[in-house]
């Protein structure tokens, strides 16, 4: 690790650690005024909205239905992407009788992360063990956090994100263009693996004579950006792709309409909204068969790339295979969108899924009225 590296990471590590202590503050001084019962008053254990990542727009969606009250919450939701409540918050919540829901994403393991990854682990456990109740947010979810976590002894389900599918919805028109490949979201440069993969596919297919273009819509890292430039130039693919840069949720629409499929290649992804939100627009998808996205898309709306789950080590599929894959999709892309579209609106509607959260969120109240 570079100098600059480390010193940035022990900065995030003390903006952490005063983060947690300002949480534990707030947690003491606030819960003694929050009474139980009534409808739901939900704080958000110091995660934050946004529109970039998986836990700020799951927060974002969530305050349109159940804003933020932190100081007269009844009702602690907190992400395990953002186990910011340290054990004596979550200890002082369950001593008040303030019920705990988590929402239980992926996992550390040495395959993707470098660092302390028992450690990390760790502090994750500590909600997922006292909360009064969980979503799993696949079954891959579930599995990972049972081998990693420690096998919880407690109510909860598997729920998947959601998307709102009238926002989300197929284009009128199709616009004439080339097939169009999207890969969005935050590229970081742990997993440039993804652009690279894709890129490399991408090569194959057009050498299979497939007149294909790829957008990558989002933030990318600088370095996953030059790896990525360094591949398309040496695969002759000057002009076939296309880099458009960071959007927000509002934008998120008409990204998927401008293209024709969506290919993920992120090994391992637990529960990706990019995917749920590519399906209600009617994106066929193409994937490494691994972690939850199989799950999202079931064996109509998209091409899954076989991949051993190997707790150590990425796995990407080869450049042929994802080629292979961009042609079956090409080549039945009607049929997959309509049946991407109808698998979004029957399982990843964001109603339901408000409607579950209120569920239990009421009866946790009302078991401590």
């Amino acid at each position: 690790m570079s100098t600059n590296a480390r010193r940035d990471s022990l900065a995030k590590t003390a903006l952490r650690s005063g983060w947690r202590a300002a949480l534990l503050a707030q947690t003491l001084a606030a819960t003694p005024f929050s009474g139980g019962g009534g409808e739901p008053r939900v704080f958000y254990g110091g995660a934050r909205a946004g529109n970039v990542g998986g836990p700020l727009v799951k927060v974002k969606r969530l305050k349109e239905y159940f804003p933020e009250r932190r100081w007269t919450y009844n009702l602690v939701y907190t992400l395990s992407n953002a186990p910011y409540l340290p054990a004596a918050a979550l200890d002082w919540l369950r001593l008040r009788r303030i019920p705990i829901v988590l929402n239980q994403n992926g996992v550390f393991y040495p395959g993707w992360y470098a660092g302390d990854w028992k450690g990390m682990n760790a502090v994750m456990a500590r909600a997922y063990h006292r909360a009064d109740h969980v979503f799993w947010q696949s079954a891959f979810c579930r599995r990972a956090a049972d081998r990693f976590l420690g096998e919880r002894q407690g109510p909860g389900e598997v729920l998947f994100n959601a998307i709102d599918t009238r926002r989300f919805a197929p284009a009128t028109e199709r616009a004439e263009r080339p097939f169009t490949f999207l890969l969005s979201g935050k590229i970081d440069a742990h997993i440039a693996y993804r652009l690279e993969a894709t890129i490399a596919g991408l090569a194959a297919a057009r050498a299979a004579g497939l007149d294909a273009r790829l957008t990558v819509a989002g933030w990318v890292a600088d370095a996953a950006r030059a790896t990525a430039e360094a591949a398309i130039r040496r695969l002759g693919l000057d002009g076939a792709v296309a880099f458009t840069g960071a959007y927000t949720q509002e934008d998120a629409p008409q990204v998927y309409r401008a293209a024709d499929a969506y290919v993920m290649t992120k090994y391992l992804d637990p529960c990706p909204n990019t995917v749920l939100e590519a399906m209600a627009c009617g994106l066929p998808v193409l994937h490494s068969a691994s972690g939850g996205v199989p799950e999202l898309v079931g064996p109509e709306a998209g091409v899954g790339l076989p991949l051993p789950e190997d707790w150590e080590a990425i796995h990407t599929p080869a450049a042929e295979a994802v080629g292979e894959g961009m042609l079956a999709v090409a080549a039945a892309a009607g049929a997959m969108s309509v049946a991407a579209r109808a698998r979004a609106v029957a399982e990843f509607d964001i109603a339901p899924w408000i409607d579950r959260h209120a569920c239990v969120f009421r009866t946790l109240l009302e078991a401590r009225s």
